[in-house]
């Protein structure tokens, strides 16, 4: 039997959901901690500082409070990754060695093929560069370039770097020979459109091409850099449906597994440096796309390790990029440390001159605490050969070390400054510091999300939540559709004597969908079930509900209460069109017809009680 999601077979959803625990799901891009039944994290989807984000084991589903998204696995997938489902279930089902047989229509639908012929084309496309790099005249002198640089064999085997030859059309003709659709490549940001709109040319040429993968270890994107002073220095692919510089981060899929080892990242600024660093034996070195740090960067690598290491150019570039980078690590509780290049230095350039050896010990394990990193960053912008320059700067610093919350800490950067400058007296530091941390408690808000002050799930002050201002008969029917994600009993007897008479249009729905779903001798599962509807608003709102504390056990007196509620909307609906329809009589100077109606409501009335 199949689902109305892409004609997959039902069984071949239910096996994929089965496999994949949507704690170890979720949990691969997003750091969760337990909290009683639940696990907590910030959520993926929206920008926050407290965890309103939920991941319910017992019910293998997750959901956030704050921007009202949940699912299942496979809808955390779809949504995290921006699949469809059919190709989230395949990442799936790939990803958990389960065969995948079907051949349905998903296997043919339009975004799908063109995905995977994209995936193809890259892999080709980096098999092809790579060969002319290494076998070809054309990639000669780029194949000097690159060993003049420091690039060994195997390192260049090791991450499949080639060649874009200085031709047009390479890359085009190749693609043309397999058959591949020009204008699809033109998307994936393999080739470019002629100016004149006659046909298509190779998009990178005369470059070193490096690919990029994705965590999984597919070519997604490349990077070109020029051999020679020209701009860009780097061309990399544009936006594509496989590539968002946003969420990707080069070297991950080779990277992760030390990562996970040493519960560390050392998180560099470009490809050569992540290379040169991985000869070096630093092999949990990955980097971002150019770009700066984002929150999808931060929720991918808060999954892979607690520590990071941000090893940045020395150059004032690079050191400005390291301290806008530090307070995003430390608000998702990283462990920091910055490295410090001397002689405004670059990590390759390091490495050339000092050795490999020297670099993992001076610049990687010797990295310094965020505090002592801005302090020396701070240093640069003062003259300190001068008084003024003395006092600029240590009053800065102070301030700096007054936002340190351990009172050890501050103690030991005040000794150290009074130390570095004999013309200040520690005391007098100490008392400084002190009016600065009294200056900052007044300033500082009461929450930490004052704009949705409902989402401070963890401020001192507990916050108490928006009033419940549905009606009553809204809370039985979403209390009584809980019970029956729960429990097969409970929907039996609401079938039998409720149906599909409830007053809410999404809830009479979801109940329909329900029975169906249990007339299939199925037993409740909530994940399950959520992936048999094929609505997105249906399920959000079986999520919501499904996240409701209610009672477990199997109570007819309840639930006859509840139907009793239910039951009295359309007479109090009713009775509301009778006293209308009495008024407008009373308005006509009908009232004999004004006495029959209000015999009725009184009918009506009865009824109710």
């Amino acid at each position: 039997m199949s689902t109305g999601n892409g004609n997959i077979p039902e069984d071949v959803i239910e096996t994929v959901l089965r496999h994949h625990d949507i704690v170890d799901t979720v949990g691969k891009y997003v750091h969760l901690t337990k909290q009683g039944k639940y696990m907590k994290g910030l959520c993926p989807f929206h920008s926050e500082k407290t965890p309103s984000f939920t991941v319910t084991p017992e019910k293998q589903i997750f959901h956030c409070y704050g921007c009202g998204k949940g699912g299942n696995a496979i809808k955390f997938i779809m949504e995290i990754e921006g699949y469809s489902f059919p190709e989230a279930v395949r990442m799936l089902a790939e990803d958990a060695n389960i065969p995948v047989q079907w051949n349905a229509q998903m296997e043919h639908s339009p975004r799908n093929q063109r995905r995977e012929d994209l995936l193809k084309a890259h892999d080709l496309t980096a098999m092809l560069y790579h060969y002319l790099l290494k076998n070809s005249d054309h990639g000669q002198p780029a194949m000097e370039y690159l060993r003049g640089r420091g690039f060994t064999d195997k390192l260049i085997d090791q991450f499949q770097i080639g060649y874009a030859p200085n031709r047009w059309d390479t890359l085009s003709q190749f693609l043309t020979k397999r058959e591949f659709d020009l204008s699809e490549m033109e998307k994936g940001g393999l080739l470019s459109l002629r100016s004149d709109g006659s046909g298509y040319v190779d998009r990178f040429r005369d470059r070193i091409m490096f690919p990029i993968w994705d965590r999984n270890g597919k070519v997604i994107a490349f990077a070109g850099r020029i051999m020679n002073d020209g701009q860009p220095k780097y061309l990399n692919s544009p936006e594509t449906m496989l590539f968002n510089k946003s969420r990707v981060l080069y070297n991950l899929n080779q990277a992760k597994s030390s990562i996970r080892k040493q519960n560390q990242i050392v998180l560099f600024e470009g490809y050569a440096d992540v290379i040169q660093s991985w000869d070096a034996g630093v092999t949990n070195g990955i980097a971002t796309m150019g770009t700066a740090l984002t929150t999808e960067h931060l929720n991918q690598l808060k999954t892979q390790a607690e520590e990071i290491v941000i090893c940045y150019d020395g150059d004032d570039a690079g050191q400005a990029a390291a301290m806008k980078a530090i307070p995003m690590f430390e608000q998702a509780d990283f462990r920091v440390s910055v490295s410090i290049l001397p002689d405004r230095m670059d990590p390759d350039e390091y490495i050339k001159t000092h050795g490999k050896e020297r670099f993992r010990h001076q610049i990687i394990e010797s990295a310094v605490a965020p505090t002592k990193f801005k302090l020396i960053y701070l240093k640069k912008s003062h003259i300190l050969l001068e008084d003024g320059g003395k006092q600029r700067y240590v009053r800065e610093a102070t301030k700096l070390i007054a936002e340190l919350q351990s009172p050890t800490e501050r103690e030991v950067y005040l000794k150290d400054l009074a130390t570095q400058f004999p013309i200040f007296d520690y005391e007098t530091l100490k008392q400084e510091c002190n009016e600065f941390r009294i200056a900052l408690q007044k300033k500082k808000p009461v929450g930490d999300n004052n704009d949705n002050w409902w989402n401070n799930v963890m401020n001192e002050k507990r916050v108490t939540e928006p009033p419940n201002l549905l009606p009553a008969y809204h809370n039985a029917e979403r209390t009584m559709l809980a019970m029956m994600l729960q429990d097969l009993d409970v929907t039996r007897y609401v079938e039998e004597r409720l149906g599909y008479e409830f007053n809410v249009e999404d809830y009479a729905a979801l109940a329909a969908y329900l029975y169906a779903y249990y007339a299939q001798g199925k037993e409740p599962d909530i994940s399950r079930f959520i992936a048999s509807l094929s609505d997105d608003r249906l399920e959000k709102i079986a999520i919501s509900i499904s996240m409701m504390e209610v009672p477990m056990d199997f109570n007819t007196q309840v639930l006859d209460d509840y139907i009793r509620e239910i039951h009295k909307v359309p007479k109090q609906l009713e009775i509301k069109r009778k006293k209308e329809e009495m008024r407008e009589a009373e308005r006509a100077g009908d009232f004999l017809r004004a006495a029959q109606i209000a015999s009725e409501i009184i009918t009506l009335e009865r009824d109710l009680k």
